[in-house]
């Protein structure tokens, strides 16, 4: 997984974005969000929460996850969709290689779930004190995680993904993919949005499948969320930096939100620098659900589920 030193300090204020996103409303969820074109202006009044749980709740439905199934959360974060499904009923375990997410995931959800600092790409035996062998496991989860991985990362989570699975089990793998094969350093040359998220590559949106087939998964489902998830994020995006480019807006926007008055101007200009190379990104971007399955049977005799909704 990447340098798991360097992401195990990311997604903290030592970044102006995640500072920003911190005083616009981010919290227990870390996630783009999810946005319809008539509900965008309900951000001005409630911030992206509404949004991000809107986000997890499509992408925790695709589990199909039953009461008493064990499920893996993998790079849980702050533990926000581990806990929905410990809710649910489901015995949840999120994993997340930074010790400060999960510190966070025990203190606000350890009563509905359990947490353990873990790399998602190189399982241990146990975590959390559960086993973690082969076929144990009914659901694994991913949001929005694996692009930190590295394509050899996501190649293993695949492989330790599809190896914890019991025959029939289901993976739901939601990630940032790419249009193209073009190198992103070509798309983010001066590594801000790269230094920000801490990653170095983005998979390409078909090789994903072939991917997963090759870890001997079934692609059951292929949703592609990039309008209402990184199309609507990025139109935000640029009225954020097109009214904190005045000192008029950004006197506005700390209004609505106070904590952004902590900002000085060298912040405000990094933070609309970082915004200006996500959207810069965005263009070759798309967001992708993966909806994979372990088969239920032997590989020569796959049995397909009726009313499965096929691969385009």
């Amino acid at each position: 997984m990447g340098d798991s030193g360097d992401l195990a300090s990311a997604y903290n204020d030592d970044s102006v974005l995640f500072r920003v996103l911190r005083h616009l409303g981010w919290d227990s969820l870390v996630d783009i969000g999810y946005f319809t074109l008539p509900t965008l202006p309900i951000v001005v009044l409630a911030g992206p929460a509404p949004f991000q749980r809107r986000l997890a709740r499509r992408s925790l439905a695709l589990l199909d996850a039953r009461p008493g199934q064990l499920v893996l959360d993998a790079g849980c974060g702050r533990g926000d969709t581990t806990a929905r499904l410990g809710a649910a009923g489901c015995r949840a375990l999120g994993v997340d290689i930074q010790p400060a997410q999960i510190d966070q995931a025990r203190r606000r959800f350890g009563d509905s779930a359990r947490f353990a600092v873990a790399d998602a790409t190189a399982l241990p035996d146990q975590a959390a004190e559960i086993p973690l062998t082969d076929g144990s496991f009914d659901r694994v989860h991913c949001l929005e995680a694996a692009f930190h991985f590295g394509h050899e990362g996501r190649r293993s989570f695949l492989s330790e993904s599809f190896r914890l699975l019991r025959p029939g089990g289901r993976l739901v793998l939601v990630d940032v993919t790419s249009r193209t094969d073009q190198p992103i350093e070509t798309l983010d040359p001066n590594g801000l949005v790269r230094e920000t998220w801490r990653f170095d590559d983005i998979e390409p949106y078909e090789r994903y499948p072939l991917t997963a087939s090759a870890a001997g998964f079934t692609t059951r489902r292929i949703l592609d969320w990039t309008t209402p998830v990184l199309h609507r994020a990025a139109q935000l995006c640029a009225l954020f930096a097109g009214t904190a480019s005045t000192r008029a807006g950004r006197r506005a926007l700390c209004v609505r939100w106070p904590g952004l008055r902590t900002l000085d101007a060298r912040d405000w200009d990094e933070a609309i620098a970082v915004v200006r190379a996500h959207r810069a990104i965005g263009r070759v971007t798309r967001y992708t659900a993966y909806v994979l399955d372990k088969p239920a049977y032997g590989a020569a005799d796959v049995a397909p589920e009726q009313g499965s909704t096929p691969a385009p």
